[in-house]
This record gives C-alpha cells, structure tokens and sequence, in this order.
C-alpha cells in the first residue's frame, strides 16, 4: 500500500490546472449506455473511479479507449450491444456511483440485474430514492438477495418524480433513465448542483430534451433513440477548492487554472472572512496568504450552492490553525469527522459532539503517521502536512486516487515537498 511524505513549510507559488470533474464524468460514462453510437468525452479525469467504471461498462459491452487528443486526455466509449445486463456485488460494492448504470440499462433494453451498492464509510446513503424514481417511469422493481431486479418490458413511460429532498445521485439516474422513456417526465425538488447541468448539457447534445437543470424543477421530453457526441467534462470544483485551501494552508500564491469560481463561492467567502485573499480571473482564481494570521469561522454544509460537504474536511484543516474557535457543522452525512482524530495527531484541538466539530487553533502543528479513511479526509490530511512542522506520512493513500489526479506532481510543482512511497505502507483493511 502507497503512503504519501510530507515535509511541511515550504510555501507555495505557481500554477496548477485544475482536471475534468470525477463526480460529473463517471455519470457521463454512465451515458454512454443509452446509444450504440460513440460518445466522446474530453477533459476527462485519470482516476481510480473512471477506470474502475470502464471496466465495468466493458463487462456489460462497452468498448472504451482512453487517448490523448488535441484538448488532453479524453475517452471515447461505445456500446454497439448491450451484452450483459448484470452488474455484480464484486463490481458494484466498489465504488457505489456504480449502482447508477442501472437506469440506463434498463431504458435500452428494458432489463437489468445490479447489485445494490452496500454501505459506505461516511454514513448511510440508501438508493430507496433510486428505486422510487425508476417506479414512478413504469419500472417493475424487485429485491432479493442484496440484487435489483429491475423490468420494464414494454419501456418506460414519463412520470411524476418528486423527491422528498435533494439527492444528487437520485436527479442523476432519472435523468439517464427518463430521456429515453415515452412521454414527459417531471422530476421536482431535483438537485441543483453543477454536475447536473454538466450531465443535462452532455445528454442534449446526444439529442435528449433535457430544460431544467440547475434549478428544482427538471422536464424531460422522452426520445425515440440517442446518437453519439462529444463533450467536454465541467471542472472538478472539489479538486478547486482542494488547493485553494491548500494553499492558504501552506502560504505563498497559487493560480488555478481551467476551473470556475462561481462553482465554489460558498467556500471562497468563508476562505476570505478567515483572512485568505482570493482573486477571481477569465480561467479561475489565485489564492494568496502571505503570513497573515488565519481567522476562526463558522461553517455549515449545505446542497449547493451551500457549502460543498466534500470540502468540510479540507477547511477543518485549515481551521486547526486559525485565530479563535471554529465551528464546523455537517448536515449532509453522518460519520463525516473521521478525519478529526487523524488532525488530532498532528497536534489539532479538535471537540466533535454529533453532527458538529469545535475547532480551537493553535500555533502549529507537528508532523507525524496518519491513515486515510475516506476520499475527502484522505486529503485533509496532505493539506494538514504542508503546514506541520517536521513529516507527516499519510497512510492508505488509495483513497486519494479514487478523486485526485496527480496530486503530489500538482502540490511539487509549485514547491510542496511531497512524494509518493510505494508500496510499504499499511495493509488494506477493506
């Protein structure tokens, strides 16, 4: 297992570009499913996730090629034939998004069998939303034996979807299922979230009648067929809002690239209440502290355009430093403060009491072992490093490449001393 070295202080100064959204291009291979003609898709992410959903597209008949093209890396995908419509608890248990290949499958051939995702580390995310949407376009859903059955023989027929709250991945699979289903479908109290006009965006252009998106009311004209296009891949507003703590952790200037700031405006208000000067551009931003003391501040997560749940992890890094106590509410997940006792041996004064993290500041941290316990948290936990005195070494690092692409070149590139140790780290305990 990889583990990743940090020898904190250096501050950092340069550029970094920012990839393709790794939450927004696994639904868009997802896509892929609903035409047997090819669906191009660039800026395309180098992932854990992406590869491990391309093999399990290839498992139902998708060919898929990873390339470099004129824009950098993209991948082209096409199922002339939808060969199997089984996905199996080995496959899905792996990466949950996963379980979203479900609609597509049954909306071309009226047939699937998936298992269901299992659970996950940061709390319960039930598919009952899921299973809801896909009934209320006709389909006749089965459970037996941790599988879904799913059927819809004569095809699926527009409906009435509402939600009883936002679930982004709930919006995602009815949209893949409904734009080929008879008839309109309205799906209300949808999520709003940039990744859902990125997918609404994605299947417009392969001829889906998707209005809507990003807003709470979707409507979607079902169509006879999809036929192949080419689409690029939003920004990874995770990612952007990675190193713009990151740097404010660490100090210095860093202008990120190929990215958006309107995608991350809650967190960059907050960032700048703490004392961070961020300066938006036409491509994105640059993020500057230059020995400024960091302020404390209070933050809550929220849908969007709230504060993103995924970057709670990263900001309580930053807060382990501030001036004062913050406070840190999380409303989205529950068990999403697993990363506060791994801070807490890097020297953090860290209090968690249900669904919320008081933070009191100190003057520094100090480096030492740590382990990953999920994506987010893995690299609360790198930011962390790049402040703490002396190393710190992240264990169980494959979390980080699930959602990161090239992070140590990224962070070494602007002056971070991080490297990569292969293969002696801690075993996996999954």
């Amino acid at each position: 297992m990889d583990r990743i070295a940090i020898i904190g202080g250096a501050r950092l100064a340069g550029e970094i570009p920012i990839s393709g959204a790794k939450n927004s291009a696994i639904k868009l291979m997802a896509a892929s499913l609903l035409t047997d003609e090819t669906l191009r898709l660039t800026n395309m992410p180098r992932l854990a996730d992406t590869r491990f959903l391309g093999k399990l597209l290839q498992r139902l008949g998708t060919e898929v090629v990873e390339s470099v093209g004129e824009d950098g890396p993209e991948t082209l995908l096409r199922t002339a034939e939808i060969t199997s419509g089984f996905a199996p608890y080995d496959l899905v248990r792996q990466m949950r998004a996963s379980f979203n290949v479900l609609g597509p499958l049954l909306a071309r051939t009226g047939q699937a069998k998936v298992s269901l995702p299992g659970g996950c580390t940061i709390g319960a995310r039930p598919v009952d939303l899921h299973l809801k949407a896909l009934e209320a376009l006709g389909a006749r859903i089965d459970l037996h034996e941790g599988y879904v059955y799913a059927q819809a023989p004569r095809g699926l027929k527009g409906g009435q979807i509402d939600f009883p709250f936002n679930s982004v991945g709930a919006t995602e699979h009815a949209m893949l299922a409904a734009v080929l289903a008879d008839g309109e479908t309205t799906i209300t109290n949808a999520a709003c979230e940039p990744e859902l006009i990125d997918l609404a965006d994605c299947l417009n252009a392969m001829g889906a009648k998707v209005s809507g998106a990003g807003t709470p009311v979707i409507r979607i004209q079902g169509v006879g067929r999809l036929h192949g296009a080419t689409h690029a891949v939003m920004p990874d507003r995770i990612e952007t809002g990675t190193f713009a703590v990151a740097a404010a952790m660490a100090g210095g200037e860093v202008r990120l690239t190929r990215t958006r700031c309107d995608f991350i405006q809650a967190l960059i208000d907050k960032m700048v209440e703490a004392g961070v000067e961020v300066t938006p551009h036409n491509d994105g931003l640059t993020v500057r502290r230059n020995g400024g003391l960091l302020k404390a501040v209070e933050i809550e997560t929220g849908v969007y355009p709230g504060f993103a749940t995924d970057l709670q992890a990263q900001f309580m890094a930053l807060m382990t430093l501030a001036d004062g106590e913050s406070v840190i509410k999380e409303t989205i997940f529950e068990n999403r403060f697993m990363h506060a006792p791994e801070l807490a041996r890097l020297g953090a004064e860290i209090t968690v009491q249900g669904g919320e993290a008081r933070v009191r500041g100190i003057d520094h941290l100090t480096g030492a072992q740590v382990m990953a316990t999920d994506l987010r948290a893995s690299v609360s936990l790198v930011i962390a490093g790049l402040a703490a005195r002396g190393e710190t070494m992240v264990n169980r690092v494959y979390h980080l490449d699930r959602g990161f692409e090239r992070l140590e070149e990224k962070l070494s590139a602007c002056g971070a001393q991080i490297r990569r140790i292969k293969g002696d780290g801690e075993g996996d305990e999954d």
